[in-house]
Parts: structure tokens; sequence; C-alpha cells
């Protein structure tokens, strides 16, 4: 009988020893909704693979509340509102509570309404949504939500700083504006007729085109255009194929313009410029290869041989997963609602500088830098980019500040305070 107890407690034991494993080492999961295949697919793995190598950073250095673990969960929206609307269904059957998004200010639109009208209905279940990439200002104003989180700047910061440069350099006196046709191409286009006449009055704007989205692929007569209204400068935000293609064209053609992007150091649109005249595409963003100081070049490295043929860009990936498990482990919970209390007003030491998380509108306040393409020197461009033998070189540090932007944001919290 002894004997018997006796088993019967270290089987117990066994029992409990695994429970205990599995709660210290068990794994918050987070959805990524973003395009995994079709014409964004590309675009969407390097997204994917770069939060992966993110959240494998966090964790190895000490992880989340209890020892626990993010998991990134790969789900493929294929650049859809409709289909991430869908994906977010799967989410909430799942029991997970953490998306991340960023390909598209319409697929985030879709799920800020989706993820509050799930809250509402199951506050017990709440989701938080954090978005890396969508530049669409409305994100964060009109449709600003306590369950949204933004960490790229928008394209009313981004418009800013960049017009800011713009109107310094005498040199330009002929704008072209060119997106794609949807929120983010959109406001893109608005911004900048807004700013660029009060600072610099003297440029004409001489076109102002909009594109499909994700279906040209042959940009030569957008290129050609260009090229009869006599314009000096382009500015676009378009990203991905659009991006790499327009770039392609335009060298093809001889334009002798320059480029203002946000997106050109991104996965394939490197190789599309390959050797593009110097001097030719800018770039503003949070961050680049050959910043200097760079704190993050060991973790660049490392990506490189984590990934062969991928190169790291997307510093603001790396703030999103840093922030988050710092707002859980300030808040030393796992509950969405407690961790954006936390995240709310946060100021963080990021790859890129402080940054600060604005309570009033879940907007990323962040330091920014304009880049332009340049052959590798060893100097400023101590890294080339995809193998070209061009990286990026520094033209202008931006600090947070100047990128600022007030916000129209009227907020409800669960605390019943704005």
């Amino acid at each position: 009988m002894t004997k018997r107890r006796f088993i019967s407690s270290a089987r117990l034991f066994h029992v409990l020893a695994l429970a205990v494993s599995s709660n210290v080492f068990a794994q918050v999961k987070v959805a990524y909704i973003d395009p995994l295949s079709g014409p964004f697919a590309a675009i969407g793995d390097f997204g994917l693979k770069s939060f992966i190598a993110a959240a494998d950073d966090v964790n190895a250095k000490g992880g989340l509340p209890g020892g626990q673990k993010l998991e990134i969960v790969p789900m493929d929206n294929k650049g859809s509102p409709e289909e991430s609307l869908l994906l977010f269904k799967k989410v909430t059957d799942r029991g997970i509570r953490y998306i991340i998004q960023g390909q598209g200010s319409g697929a985030a639109g879709a799920l800020i309404g989706a993820v509050n009208k799930w809250n509402e209905r199951n506050p017990d279940k709440s989701v938080l949504f954090l978005n890396y990439s969508s530049n669409d200002p409305e994100l964060t104003n009109a449709k600003c939500s306590f369950w949204y989180y933004s960490f790229d700047a928008h394209n009313l910061m981004k418009m800013e700083a960049l017009t800011n440069y713009i109107a310094k350099d005498k040199s330009i006196k002929k704008v072209f504006i060119l997106g794609q046709d949807y929120a983010h191409g959109q406001q893109l286009a608005k911004a900048v007729t807004t700013m660029l006449p009060k600072k610099r009055p003297d440029i004409e704007i001489v076109g102002n085109d909009l594109h499909p989205f994700g279906k040209v692929k042959d940009f030569s007569p957008y290129v050609a255009k260009i090229k009869d209204s006599g314009a000096d400068t382009v500015i676009t935000g378009n990203w991905g194929n659009d991006l790499s293609l327009l770039l392609r064209a335009a060298k093809e053609a001889s334009l002798k313009t320059k480029f203002f992007t946000y997106f050109a150091a991104v996965r394939g649109t490197p190789t599309a410029l390959g050797e593009m005249p110097e001097g030719t595409v800018y770039q503003i963003s949070e961050w680049h290869r050959n910043i200097s100081p760079n704190t993050l070049e060991k973790f660049a490295d490392d990506y490189a041989k984590r990934f062969p043929g991928l190169e790291f860009s997307y510093v603001r990936i790396n703030t999103t997963v840093q922030m988050l498990a710092e707002a859980m482990n300030k808040s030393k919970s796992l509950d969405p609602k407690q961790v954006s209390f936390a995240l709310e007003g946060m100021e963080y030491q990021a790859g890129n500088g402080k940054v600060t998380m604005r309570k009033a509108d879940h907007q990323l306040l962040q330091p920014m830098v304009l880049s332009v393409y340049s052959r590798k020197d060893g100097k400023e461009v101590r890294h080339d980019t995809e193998g070209t033998g061009y990286g990026f070189k520094t033209v202008a540090m931006i600090p947070a500040s100047e990128t600022e932007v007030p916000t129209t944001c009227a907020m409800k919290r669960p605390d019943g305070k704005q």
C-alpha cells in the first residue's frame, strides 16, 4: 500500500513538473496578417522573417512575464482587406490575442473596425493590433482606436520631413507625384499638394497621377508622361513591385529626375535599381544599413547569415516587438488591455534612437533619416545592398520633433477617459 502511494506521488510530481514547465515556456502567439502570395509576397515574406528574427532576439534576452516566449503565426491575407477579415475570424477562433500587419492601409482599416467590434462584444477576450508599415494618417486620426498602434511614421509625418528638405534644395523646380490608387497613395498626393506650396510656392507640380495597385506590369507609359512633363523630381510612395518596376522603367528610359521614395531599400528594389546613376534615388526612412553610429550592426549581420539573400532594413519591426515585450513586462500582464495602457506614452531607446508612443493617438514619434542610393566606397557606404555594389548614404538626420504633426484623434479608452 505504501509502495503504491509512493508511485502515485512520483507520477503526480512528474505531471506537475510538466505542467509547470509547459507554463513557463508557453508561447504568446502573435498573428502576422500580410501577403505571403500574390504580387507582394516577397515583401510579406521579408516582413515575416524580420518579425521572427526580432521575436527570437527578445526571447533570447528573457522573453515575457513568467519566462514565456513570443511566437509569430503567419497568415496570408494576399494583400486583401476582405481576406484579412476572414483571417481575423481565425485569429479569434484560435484564441490569439495579438495581431500585426503592415502591407496595405486598406487591410489595416478593415482590421481596426473588426478589432473594435470584437473587443466591444468580447471584453474578456480582447485583441490588440500593432501595425508596422501602413502610412495612411487616418488610421491614427479619424480611425484611431485604443486597440491600435502605429510603429511607422505616416504619410503626413514623412512628407513633413521630406518637404522641409525639398524646400531647401533650390535645384528642384518641377515635381511629379505618382502613387498607387488606394488610401496610402491618395494620402501621399494630398500631403504633397498641401505642404509643398506653403514651403516652396515657386515649385510647379507638373503631374499628379494614381495607377492601379499591384496590377501595372509596364511603367514605361508613366515614365514617358513624367519625361514629357519636364519634371526634375518625382515623389512616390510606391512599394514592392510597383516601385521596382517604376524605377527599372525609369532607368531603361534614361529618365534624368530625382526620385524621393519611402521604400527604395526594401527587398527587390535595389536589384531593380542596379547601377542607377548616383544622386537619383532618395529614401525617407527610420534607418538604413550604413547609418552611423549603428547600434544594430551585429543584428543586421546575424540576420543576413540566417536568411541568405535577405537584408535587414525594418528597424520599426524590432521596435514593435521590443516595445510589446517591454509593455508586457512593465504591466506584468499578457492581457491586451493592460499591455495597451503600458504602451501609451512609453519612451524607448530603439535602434534608431529615442522613440515615444504618443498617448493621444498611439502614433510612434521617432527620428528619421534621408538617404541616397550611392556606390559602395568603404566609408559612408560600407555595405552594398543585394550585391549591386551600391548602398544607401545618409543625406540628412531628422529629429522626431521635425516629423511630428497634430492629430485629430478623439480616442475612447476602456477607463472612460479621453
